[in-house]
């Protein structure tokens, strides 16, 4: 169900990505990188990241849900028009479980997840979890730090999100377990990473140059950053 003033929206779509969203409170989002950034440089950058992921995954051939946490004005003001359902759940993992799970019951046949922490993401990954959602029932992107960036299904499994040790590097690992003893059919995609550290942050630079939040970055947050090595970075394709 959405808001009084963003009602839930038809479905225009088969499928459908959900990205799960903060509003950019300093000392709320990506406290992780302070110190060294101070609180408001974090928030900044969690706002950019933030809105490139919004922007890039809109406007396709998919539907797009924001669902977020904390006060729903910044995304009103922001992206207005935008279906976004509050999260709802106690830990990230019943939120996690209750997005998915509304999604698919609202008729969606292969329901996604990202989060903002990955604003590079390909869309080519999400196409190819949706392709991989018409013959599985979960599909997976693993994430360099021991979690995953990506999560779709089109038959929901909440053992997948129970009791499972969150923000922890041995996620995926428990991830896979519950898998293969719940007997679920499941396929994983290759793996990407979140911006959630100074090393993170570099990779994005390397890996990513093109992307808003790798210029954010060089404009405001290089004095933290080791100098850039000579090698060529690859090409960022959106």
């Amino acid at each position: 169900m959405g808001s009084v003033d963003n009602p839930a929206k038809p479905i225009k779509n088969s499928a459908v990505v959900g990205i799960f969203a903060k509003t950019p409170v300093a000392g709320q989002v990506k406290t992780r990188l302070c110190p060294p950034l101070h609180l408001e440089q974090a928030a900044e950058l969690y706002r950019v990241a933030l809105d490139e992921t919004i922007r890039r995954f809109g406007g396709q051939s998919f539907d797009l849900v924001i669902f977020h946490a904390g006060g729903e004005d910044y995304f009103l003001h922001n992206y207005p028009g935008q279906n976004r359902q509050p999260q709802r759940g106690g830990d990230l993992g019943a939120r996690m479980a209750q997005a998915l799970n509304g999604l698919l019951r609202q008729g969606y046949q292969q329901a996604v997840l990202i989060g903002s922490d990955s604003p590079d993401l390909p869309l080519a990954y999400v196409k190819q979890a949706f392709s991989a959602l018409q013959t599985v029932e979960v599909v997976i992107a693993p994430a360099a730090d021991g979690g995953y960036v990506l999560i779709g299904e089109s038959k929901h499994h909440p053992a997948l999100f129970d009791a499972m040790p969150w923000s922890q590097p041995d996620l995926m690992t428990q991830t896979r377990q519950v898998l293969t003893k719940q007997r679920i059919r499941a396929k994983f995609l290759p793996g990407w990473e979140d911006v959630d550290d100074l090393a993170s942050l570099e990779s994005l630079l390397q890996r990513s140059p093109l992307s808003l939040t790798a210029a954010h970055i060089r404009e405001h947050l290089a004095v933290f950053l080791t100098p850039p090595s000579s090698s060529e970075a690859p090409e960022y394709h959106g």
